[in-house]
């Protein structure tokens, strides 16, 4: 059974323990220093490979977005056509799903088998399917199966690294170092996510396959290095096996996921797919799984995750502020993308086939922000606690999110700049001591399963947020664009019965095309009706200025209304933050026999914090 809990503003599940600090008679040194408080060299080599496991893992996952056009040209497949949403939907999302479901569960299963262990794992299967995303011969929908299902595999290695990474630094770093180990790995991570794009524009043109084969080289160094070098600090706790709680947890994660995914698609006469009768069971069914999921883990006596832990407040609401940060922020690359893939870089004179790689480009100052105040806010949290930086983080987001609408789709980027680095800055300033505080409030034994589930939280809602922001921006293109684009296209010399069929299909075309850095209107009207046009209609339709002129403003009014949501998400954001209460830090103490037992019966006390 877990033991007291005590904290400084931390919801106790026990009574109140004695207070314990660190360095003082009685009390063993953190880990991370020797026994004359020496610092311990082996924490920096945890730091520094789980910071790679991690870059590596976001790296892949957002280098694929940038090379969609180029690896559907690879393997000759147009996602655009009916019938092939679903091989570019699984191909964005598909490998967010994974590490999504599976983080929690094999955070439990380092918790159980030994952290270092999984991580070392997940390493090598990240690797290795990396090697095989690049081997592939097979074309047209063969191929897209293919690369869908070894980039499912390869998000277990990543779910594997992901899951493991914080807990490892947890417990190798001091409580007064560990704001500053988990900013400079989260900060990692996070920007790993902007650096693919610009990796992902730049491999892609030249061959598709160097999109993937870019990681097996370090995925190979580092994985050989973290075998030899890492090394549990504590010794795992193997229990059963919680199956019914896995499964019910996986079952409806996935279910809601994939009702969210198909959600943006259209269904029928409607332009999207949220009344269909598909996407409503799939929803419901994940709900009645997840409340299943509940009430399993109250009752097996060895649970996937301790839900009393959720009693923790400094736990609780880091976990909530995460989630609802992330919703916010979550669609927001993807809109960025678009804004400048589909209307401002052609409208300054860029080819819609080089727009890929300078979007990830100009984005650059988002990373750069992260850059400069993750390490910084991580470290000041270690003095001061997570409670101002990550409240003043999630409302500089906020505040970022309302000068982006004051921005006219046609922006000067002198002014876009400045903004993408303040987002940069605030979430920067959020994410460190925010997942530093809910580390250091789990019980050494939950440390895998509660990094997890934070892990979780955030992954889910980066897909729920590409949901709603989606949504909401094809609510706004429906109220004007099919107006727009059937007087536009007459004005150019396209017959009314063509005009009218084009100008009714679904939006969410308009915004896949834009977003794949494509020509919309050749994928639109396809090369039949282009050859029946005028030399000057034809070079007006697909010319650079036609396609971002048209939509401009119906992508101003949905982006305005997406915007709007996020402001509220980061505004929630850092009320929750605020109920976190001062720093709180869970110390762990243990006893030999429980170390031997496989079900401890610790006495968890809380440090005094300044």
């Amino acid at each position: 059974m877990d033991g007291p809990v005590a904290g400084n503003g931390a919801g106790a599940i026990g009574h109140l323990g004695r207070v314990s600090i660190p360095g003082t008679p009685g009390h063993p040194p953190e880990h991370g220093q020797s026994p004359q408080g020496r610092p311990d060299r082996y924490k920096w080599i945890a730091l520094v490979n789980t910071t790679m496991g991690s870059l590596m893992a976001t790296v892949d996952g957002s280098i694929v977005l940038i090379s969609l056009p180029d690896i559907f040209r690879g393997i000759r497949l147009d996602p655009l056509r009916p019938g092939n949403s679903f091989y570019l939907l699984w191909m964005i999302l598909g490998f967010l799903v994974v590490t999504s479901v599976l983080v929690v569960s094999l955070g439990r299963l380092g918790d159980m088998f030994g952290r270092v262990r999984i991580y070392n794992l997940g390493f090598a299967l990240f690797t290795f399917f990396s090697l095989l995303l690049t081997i592939t011969w097979m074309t047209g929908p063969a191929g897209a199966i293919w690369l869908i299902v070894m980039r499912l595999l390869q998000g277990i290695g990543a779910a594997m690294v992901f899951a493991n990474s914080a807990a490892i630094l947890t417990d190798v770093f001091p409580s007064h170092q560990r704001g500053m180990a988990l900013g400079i790995n989260g900060v990692a991570a996070t920007s790993g996510t902007f650096i693919g794009l610009v990796v992902g524009g730049i491999l892609g043109p030249i061959d598709w396959r160097l999109v993937f084969l870019v990681s097996v080289p370090i995925g190979l160094f580092c994985t050989v290095w973290a075998y030899t070098k890492l090394h549990d600090v504590h010794p795992p706790r193997p229990t059963p096996i919680d199956w019914a709680g896995n499964l019910t947890f996986a079952a409806g994660l996935i279910s809601i996921m994939i009702g969210i995914t198909y959600g943006i698609e259209p269904y029928r006469n409607h332009t999207m797919g949220w009344t269909s009768p598909a996407v409503i069971t799939e929803l419901s069914l994940g709900a009645a799984l997840m409340v299943a999921f509940a009430i399993i883990e109250r009752r097996v006596p060895h649970p996937m995750f301790r839900l009393p832990l959720f009693r923790i407040r400094a736990f609780t609401a880091g976990i909530l502020a995460s989630f609802l940060l992330a919703v916010g922020r979550g669609g927001l690359m993807f809109m960025l993308i678009i804004w400048l893939q589909g209307i401002w870089l052609p409208l300054h004179g860029y080819d819609f086939t080089r727009t890929p790689l300078w979007a990830g480009i100009y984005m650059l100052p988002l990373t750069a922000g992260f850059l400069l105040a993750g390490p910084a806010s991580g470290i000041l949290s270690d003095r001061f606690g997570a409670r101002p930086f990550a409240t003043a983080g999630a409302l500089g987001a906020a505040t970022t999110f309302i000068l982006l609408e004051l921005l006219p789709v046609n922006f000067s980027y002198g002014v876009f700049a400045p903004l993408l680095l303040l987002m940069g800055l605030s979430n920067g300033l959020f994410m460190s001591p925010n997942r530093a505080a809910v580390m250091n409030s789990l019980p050494v034994a939950h440390r895998g399963a509660g990094g997890g589930m934070n892990n979780t939280f955030q992954n889910s809602a980066q897909v729920l947020s590409i949901g709603i922001f989606f949504s909401l921006m094809i609510v706004g293109l429906s109220a004007t664009l099919p107006v727009s684009l059937y007087h536009g296209l007459v004005h150019e010399g396209v017959s009314q019965q063509v005009a009218e069929r084009v100008a009714h299909l679904p939006p969410v075309a308009t915004l896949f095309a834009a977003f794949l850095g494509y020509n919309p209107m050749r994928h639109l009207l396809g090369a039949q009706v282009f050859s029946r046009l005028s030399p000057a209609h034809a070079a007006a339709l697909s010319g650079r200025s036609f396609f971002p002129n048209l939509i401009a403003t119906a992508f101003h009014h949905g982006l305005h209304t997406a915007f709007d949501f996020a402001i509220i998400a980061c505004i929630v954001a850092a009320a929750a933050s605020l109920m976190r209460g001062s720093r709180y830090v869970y110390t762990d103490e243990y006893s030999e026999e429980d170390q031997g037992e496989g079900e401890s019966t610790e006495s968890y006390v809380a440090e005094p914090m300044l």
